[in-house]
């Protein structure tokens, strides 16, 4: 772009995007164009660049610089001079990474186009892992240049967040190391799934994830290509990420990316990732997508919230996170953190169906009380102050749900819980070095007592994959807890113990894990046992929807409430809100939304959103 620059285009372009109401871009400063030689920056690029800020100021539009370019598209660029030197560690290299940032930011952090700075793009593919004080040290660096440089604007890394604490794996990009030097965390997220409401809930989750490390997260890449589906699917698929991510707490958002690229297919990296050339907003010939008409919808809604401000409703129930997931502790494996992660995410899409406002609690930051039910899915990988912590929580009124795990691997395999019969009321009656195996492809649970919204009678029906490390339960004999539900050979399976003023529910199969590992399996009925158990909880869910399709979550801006209604499925969808008094949207009773459509409904003052749905709010 840089060595090609065309002004009027780029111009057409960002009167487009400001046409349909975006306010930022990204823009990415290509090492190799941008610094032909060390301590250099190439003059006529430099003043492309500048023309460029101009650009968006005259269309009303800010951007945010990338400095290491670096990674791009399925290539790593590197200018020619680096001769292969460690992009982290060698100091001289290092020092040409912080000269180029202080000398971007002492020319353009002045100019009232720049709003922010990004280190890097996606660093972890381009400078690979390392541990977490190298890489921390490297951020501190080049944080510290761009500041020198005269950056007052919000800085970020750029590396995807991509560390341990939202996906298990150690790259060395530690969130909770690096929170300290940036000023927001912003994931970048393509997910690649088997089943649709995973699909829509997999950037929430992430921004989830991101969260509670002090600093506000933008969802800073997210998106497709229209070589893998139809603008129309993928216009529903923004719609389903934009309003899911902003109820999981992302204050901002970049889609990848601006335009289609056809005239560069005899180009790398192009060539050899064509798909990489069908992810624009626009087409070939600038013409707006169905992406980027979402898009701009969802920016009326986001503009019309930012005048009064506004924030996600948490709700009283809590998803635990393990301190295994961002940590590899000693002698564990990778295979136990991806398990974790699995069936995390397999929770919280359970619990969204339940239309629980749900948060997300770390037990390595230690389990806080104030929520009324804390889900343990799959509970394996506690550690042993975790489990008493619990316990405590329950002692003292909350809800504590667990579903057992045995692994899925043959290491260690079976409950590392300690304390059942002190927790849960129960005497297990594993053998040593062995599982109980599920032997059926199909688990039912019928209700032989009460527990909230279920009655004595209802069934809970639940696929068993093929999956090895899925089919096994665990089999327990009652030592104080009350017997809720027995499975289809007369088995207890659902327990509740009461603990003073609380209790504490155990399932003996790996609900979450056993749906985790089923392709299309959404929705299962572990929503209903969720949803169950926040009524027996008595949690307070103001407005919902009786269909698992349809998600439900609240914003709370200055003027009142907004309700949010997302269709996770590929079906037309009649709605019926069950509201509490004083909790009444101003809409229709009934919704119809669209295939993955979406609306958004005022609760105490008009609302402005309603897309994909009948109801004009």
């Amino acid at each position: 772009m840089w060595s090609r620059y065309d002004g009027r285009t780029v111009r057409e372009e960002l009167e487009t995007l400001s046409r349909h109401g975006l306010a930022v871009t990204r823009s990415f400063c290509f090492w190799p164009d941008f610094v032909p030689r060390p301590g250099v920056l190439d003059p006529d690029v430099a003043a492309n660049f500048s023309d460029f800020l101009d650009a968006h100021a005259e269309n009303g539009l800010t951007t945010i610089p990338t400095v290491l370019v670096g990674h791009m598209s399925g290539e790593n660029w590197d200018p020619v001079w680096r001769r292969g030197r460690d992009l982290y560690r060698d100091v001289t290299l290092v020092a040409e990474e912080a000269w180029f940032a202080a000398e971007l930011a002492r020319r353009y952090a002045a100019h009232t186009a720049v709003s922010g700075w990004l280190v890097s793009n996606e660093m972890p593919l381009y400078g690979g892992p390392a541990s977490s004080e190298e890489i921390a040290a490297w951020a501190r660096i080049l944080v510290q240049a761009l500041r020198a440089g005269g950056a007052t604007q919000p800085v970020s890394l750029g590396d995807g967040a991509w560390g341990a604490e939202t996906t298990g794996e150690d790259n060395g990009f530690s969130l909770r190391a690096l929170a300290t030097l940036v000023d927001f965390v912003g994931p970048h997220v393509y997910p690649m799934q088997d089943d649709p409401v995973r699909r829509a809930l997999a950037p929430a989750f992430a921004c989830e994830l991101a969260g509670g490390f002090a600093r506000p997260v933008v969802l800073e890449e997210f998106g497709a290509s229209s070589d893998f589906g139809s603008d129309e699917d993928i216009a529903g698929y923004y719609r389903q990420v934009l309003h899911t991510t902003l109820l999981a707490g992302a204050g901002g958002w970049l889609a990848w990316c601006n335009a289609d690229f056809d005239d560069l297919a005899g180009e790398d990296p192009y060539r050899h990732h064509p798909f990489e050339l069908h992810f624009g907003l626009t087409d070939r010939e600038g013409a707006p997508k169905p992406q980027l008409e979402a898009l701009g919808s969802f920016a009326e809604l986001v503009h019309e919230l930012d005048l009064d401000g506004w924030e996600p409703v948490r709700g009283e129930a809590v998803l635990v996170v393990p301190e295994h997931l961002e940590g590899a502790l000693p002698f564990t494996t990778a295979a136990y953190r991806r398990d974790l992660r699995d069936d995390l995410f397999q929770s919280y899409v359970a619990a969204r169906e339940a239309d629980l406002a749900l948060g997300l609690v770390r037990e390595r930051d230690g389990i806080a009380s104030g929520a009324g039910l804390y889900l343990v899915p799959c509970a394996k990988l506690l550690t042993a102050p975790g489990v008493q912590r619990l316990g405590e929580l329950a002692r003292d009124g909350a809800t504590v749900y667990a579903s057992w795990f045995a692994g899925s691997t043959e290491n260690q395999r079976g409950s590392w819980l300690p304390w059942l019969d002190d927790l849960f009321g129960v005497r297990p009656l594993l053998r040593y070095g062995l599982v109980d195996p599920i032997e059926r492809d199909e688990v039912v649970l019928e209700l032989v007592a009460p527990l909230g919204s279920l009655q004595r009678g209802d069934r809970l029906v639940f696929h068993v994959p093929a999956d090895a490390g899925a089919r096994a339960r665990l089999p327990v004999e009652p030592a104080g807890a009350e017997v809720l539900a027995l499975d289809d050979e007369g088995r207890p399976a659902l327990l509740r113990h009461r603990l003073d003023r609380g209790a504490a529910v155990l399932c003996t199969y790996p609900l979450e894990h056993m749906a985790a590992r089923t392709p299309r399996v959404n929705p299962e009925d572990t929503w209903r046992l969720y949803s169950a158990l926040a009524d027996a909880t008595g949690l307070h869910r103001p407005v919902r929807v009786d269909d698992p399709r349809v998600l439900v979550g609240r914003i709370r801006t200055g003027r009142g409430e907004r309700v949010i209604l997302v269709n996770c499925s590929f079906d037309t969808i009649g709605a019926e809100l069950l509201a509490q008094p004083g909790h009444e949207p101003c809409s229709p009773r009934v919704l119809t939304l669209a295939p993955s459509g979406v609306a958004v409904l005022g609760t105490a003052a008009p609302a402005a959103v309603a897309e994909g749905s009948d109801a004009a709010a």
